[in-house]
């Protein structure tokens, strides 16, 4: 048996505004689950969902998700019951798109009935629900009747154990360890009716169910660094588990690491934690098992083993990918440079983008011969897509430009990054998927049937054949596919990948977007912005039917006259504008073209902005 641990919702101390962040600030912590809360109902968009799954699945957090406490199973209404109903199946569908594979549910009130009576029809409900979620393509997903204390509220052991005979649960799940606790009163037993006590039954059975860390205490030092940390005060510190020997201040060590060889160096530890609860606790040993955090190492990084100097063995470790994409960062030029950020410098970007050198392992960050541009290198679009919409929500103004792929020149041949892509999805959007992919140079190298009705896909492609397709792929499996991506190989180019077929539609003049300006630009293309839109000259505000630039005039005024017509007072109508994500915006832009980045908006908008500069620039070739 094992066992996982982490919150059901944010604690107090969550330092993040938003639950996107709450995975990486968990593997920082130690912890390794997360329970996202919908108590309150399912108001979590897609697109924010499937950022907290990638940020789970990245930083290796088991996911689940609780249903809203709306849910009554026991109630004998037909129509509490299909809202009952929806309620899951939302909490399904989110979900899903967060890679989780648990739902949990409440059981249900008694509703002035016996507990007999409000179990009966607990257990009829249950069975719609499941062929509900089944019908909606949700049968790889469990759902879990959570136990519940409440007098008025079905969720005792036996009625809960009865609903898991309802959901086919296995007899290891049947026969668990269980343990009554109450964490505002503080109390743990193994008995139901127990009302006082203190935590320890819960910790007896930790270690009575859940083995205790292999390894040899009298063994040389080996602990493996598995994440990395950063203070002000004292730099990078290395968080890792000894997994043999044990660890004394003052003792001198060996770092290794299996995939370089240069990294074996000689020091001594000055400062050795562990962690009691949330924080670090200074201590002067600690031995197999412990989970410690040690300061004062230079350049640590994630996968380097302590050893004893005795016996210095590196222990085995997941290569960390090298970069595969790059961007150019700029400082803001626009003319609404300044007016939503907090941080617009070049030295507030420089200062900011070499700090996050102290925690992330696979970006890499270059000076470039402008000041005002810092070349930024990670594992993929997903990377550098967190890191910018991280700035973002720090305060941080500033452009990037279109993603660039890194070659290399291996035996005189052009090779790119290749990407192992595993895909999970139902089998009606198999087509599709393997229809996209294949446009993207995309090399389909195994497909067989998966669990609950789903296909599994497993690709070959180029990292420069993703640069936009999470979006799309979602949109195209209506949110049930799963897409995981790791860096494979460097393989010969595979030709030219076809990128955008339209143009852009870009501002003729600085001002504000006028519905009667706008009314006749739609008819040139599809717009991303819509009426009273601050724009300015040179700003990218829709797409093109055609494969070239066009500039329109959407601040155009209709002229006002003397003279009326029977439609004078007819209305205008606007299509609704696209908006654009982030990972959208990257792949929309061309090589001509920057996106402005902002704690409020997203603006594409042309390198060169005058209208008259820019068409002598094509004139001449670029010259």
């Amino acid at each position: 048996m094992s066992a996982l641990f982490g919150p059901a919702g944010n604690a107090e101390n969550f330092p993040y505004k938003s639950s996107v962040d709450a995975p990486r600030w968990l593997r920082e912590i130690g912890l390794d689950c997360y329970e996202y809360q919908c108590g309150k109902g399912v108001h979590v968009g897609k697109e924010t969902a499937v950022k907290i799954g990638e940020n789970a699945r990245a930083a290796g957090i088991v996911m689940s998700l609780h249903a809203p406490y709306f849910i009554n199973l026991a109630n004998p209404d037909r129509d509490a019951l299909q809202k009952t109903i929806g309620y899951i199946t939302a909490g399904c569908q989110v979900a899903d798109w967060m890679g989780a594979r648990r739902v949990v549910i409440h059981s249900g009130a008694l509703m002035k009935r016996s507990r007999g009576q409000a179990l009966e029809t607990a257990k009829k409900s249950l069975a719609e629900v499941i062929a509900a979620c089944d019908g909606q393509g949700f049968s790889h997903i469990t759902l879990c009747p959570e136990t519940m204390g409440k007098i008025n509220q079905l969720g005792g052991l036996d009625e809960v154990l009865e609903l898991f005979m309802e959901l086919d649960a296995n007899d290891d799940q049947l026969d668990s360890p269980f343990v009554f606790a109450s964490a505002r009163g503080g109390y743990a037993s193994k008995e139901a009716g127990a009302r006082e006590g203190d935590m320890k039954p819960l910790f007896e059975a930790i270690i009575q169910h859940i083995p205790a860390p292999k390894g040899d205490p009298d063994a040389p030092l080996q602990a493996l660094i598995s994440t990395i940390d950063y203070s002000e005060y004292v730099g990078r510190i290395g968080i890792g588990k000894i997994e043999n020997g044990t660890i004394h201040v003052n003792d001198e060590v060996v770092v290794l690491n299996m995939h370089n060889a240069d990294t074996r160096k000689k020091l001594r530890i000055t400062k050795l934690y562990v962690f009691n609860g949330l924080q670090r606790v200074e201590v002067k040993e600690a031995g197999v098992g412990n989970i410690v955090a040690l300061s004062g190492i230079e350049n640590i990084m994630i996968g380097d083993t302590i050893c004893s100097p005795e016996k210095p063995e590196a222990l085995p470790f997941v290569k960390i990918s090298e970069p595969t994409l790059s961007m150019n960062f700029l400082v803001n030029d626009s003319p609404f440079a300044g007016t939503e950020g907090k941080f617009v410098t070049s030295r507030h970007l420089r200062d900011r983008l070499y700090k996050e050198l102290n925690t992330d392992v696979s970006l890499r960050v270059e000076d470039t011969e402008s000041m005002d541009c810092i070349k930024v290198s990670g594992r993929g679009e997903l990377h550098l897509s967190i890191l910018i919409e991280t700035l973002r929500r720090e305060g941080y103004e500033f452009q990037v430009s279109k993603p660039e792929v890194l070659f290399r020149e291996i035996d005189g041949k052009k090779c790119e990054p290749m990407e192992a892509v595993t895909i999970d999805v139902p089998e009606d959007f198999v087509g599709s998927v393997i229809e996209k992919l294949g446009g993207r140079k995309g090399e389909l190298r195994n497909m067989y049937p998966s669990k609950g009705g789903y296909t599994r896909l497993e690709f070959s492609i180029p990292a420069r054949g993703l640069i936009g397709y999470r979006g799309e792929f979602m949109t195209d499996t209506k949110g049930n596919g799963i897409l995981n991506s790791v860096f494979d190989d460097y393989e010969p180019y595979k030709g030219d990948i076809p990128t955008r077929s339209q143009g852009s539609l870009v501002a003729f003049e600085s001002g504000e977007a006028i519905t009667y300006g706008l009314y006749n630009a739609q008819e040139r293309g599809d717009l991303f912005i819509g009426a009273g839109v601050k724009v300015y000259e040179g700003m990218v505000v829709g797409r093109n039917a055609r494969a070239d630039d066009m500039d329109i005039n959407v601040c155009k005024k209709k002229q006002l006259t003397n003279i009326r017509s029977s439609s004078s007072d007819e209305s205008l109508r606007l299509t609704p504008p696209i908006q654009m994500s982030l990972e959208q915006c990257m792949e929309f832009i061309s090589e001509d073209e920057l996106l402005e980045v902002t704690p409020q908006s997203l603006r594409m908008r042309k390198k060169i902005l005058d209208n008259n500069l820019r068409r002598k620039h094509r004139i001449h070739g670029g010259n």
